[in-house]
């Protein structure tokens, strides 16, 4: 099953109309775009630049009129990749999947801290997360709730460019996330293993894999081959409030039932429908005989998941802002979703693929 995917859009747009005297007049190449507006910056020179694994050089310029205005336009990239436009000393910093075209709208003295970003959702998710960065000030590398909350948008994900945005941020020379804090490196570990695993060939893996390792010995995740494999931990306790407002405890499952399927999932994912029709298969085969499923959902908004868990037979329980990432942590999920087996109250398996859960089961059941 795809869980997440990041489309990439290639290919020859034909043009229309017409007898074509040549070759390069019957089709174009892909392009992606950039446009907008920095105010307070007549007459500076607006630079666009490009990185590799974070040196950067220069794509293309344009001198600002009074008015701010510019428009560059690139050669689509073979994978999604983060540019910048400088202009003196101050840079931001936008993603481009494609071939859409970003609008980009800032002024000049505060362009690196305070601008906004639209065109496509890659870049408005960059736009929250510059302004959580922005609003945290220079305190932002050791806000724990900013950390948190970056931490949570990188493991929905961790296979993005938003998630290799995030780790890789700075804010006054100090990387959020640090491969140096054993808790940072976990999260730097989850990109870097969902880079391996989905997207081998992209520049960036390599980097990142290295930036994982430049701390190994304090992390609890190894490598092997080219994957980063992170070790599953014993079972840890889990106690969340159902879509009725009860406490459900895993251990209290555990107790009750002969195995447990642990999920964590968002039920807002492309994949939440075709992950639940593979639960429901299990559960309606094995329920009877001593399945149970402890599903927790971490979905940003509390009534829709409400709605969603009530439709649901077995036990959904949320894991709130406020409850953080510790859990996600504690089991080193790396994406979602996550499926774990818990097996007379021991921790028995980790299922990476939902449609094998059934035949997984039926060793224990």
């Amino acid at each position: 099953m795809n869980i997440k995917r990041l489309g990439i859009i290639a290919g020859m747009a034909l043009i229309a109309g017409g007898v074509a005297t040549t070759l390069d007049s019957c089709k174009s190449t892909p392009e992606w775009g950039v446009d907008g507006k920095i105010s307070d910056a007549d007459g500076k020179l607006l630079t666009l630049e490009a990185s590799h694994n974070g040196n950067w050089y220069q794509l293309d310029t344009v001198t600002l009129g009074s008015d701010g205005a510019f428009k560059f336009k690139q050669e689509a990239p073979g994978y999604p990749d983060v540019y910048r436009l400088r202009v003196d000393n101050r840079s931001l910093y936008f993603p481009v999947d494609s071939v859409e075209t970003v609008t980009v709208t800032a002024s000049a003295p505060t362009m690196d801290t305070d601008y906004s970003l639209a065109g496509s959702n890659r870049a408005e998710v960059f736009g929250k997360v510059n302004e959580m960065i922005r609003k945290a000030g220079s305190n932002a590398a050791s806000d724990s709730l900013l950390k948190r909350d970056l931490a949570n948008m990188v493991l929905v994900d961790p296979s993005s460019i938003v998630a290799y945005y995030i780790i890789n941020k700075q804010v006054g020379g100090t990387p959020i996330f640090s491969p140096d804090n054993k808790a940072d490196n976990r999260v730097i570990g989850a990109v870097a293993n969902a880079y391996s695993q989905s997207r081998p060939n992209d520049p960036r893996t390599d980097y990142l894999k290295a930036l994982y390792l430049s701390n190994r010995r304090q992390s609890l995740t190894s490598v092997v081959g080219d994957s980063v494999q992170v070790n599953v931990i014993s079972f840890v306790d889990i106690a969340l409030l159902d879509e009725t407002g009860k406490e459900q405890k895993l251990s209290d499952v555990a107790k009750q039932n002969k195995t447990v399927v642990l999920n964590f999932t968002a039920y807002s994912a492309e994949m939440s429908p075709a992950l639940n029709v593979e639960l429901a298969k299990s559960y309606d085969a094995m329920h009877e005989r001593g399945l149970e499923i402890y599903q927790i959902g971490l979905d940003g908004d509390e009534f829709q998941w409400k709605q969603s868990a009530r439709n649901l037979p077995w036990i959904t329980v949320y894991n709130s802002p406020k409850d953080g990432m510790q859990h996600l942590m504690n089991y080193n999920v790396g994406a979602l979703p996550a499926i774990f087996v818990i097996h007379n109250g021991e921790l028995a398996a980790r299922v990476d693929d939902p449609t094998k859960l059934q035949s997984t089961l039926s060793q224990y059941l």
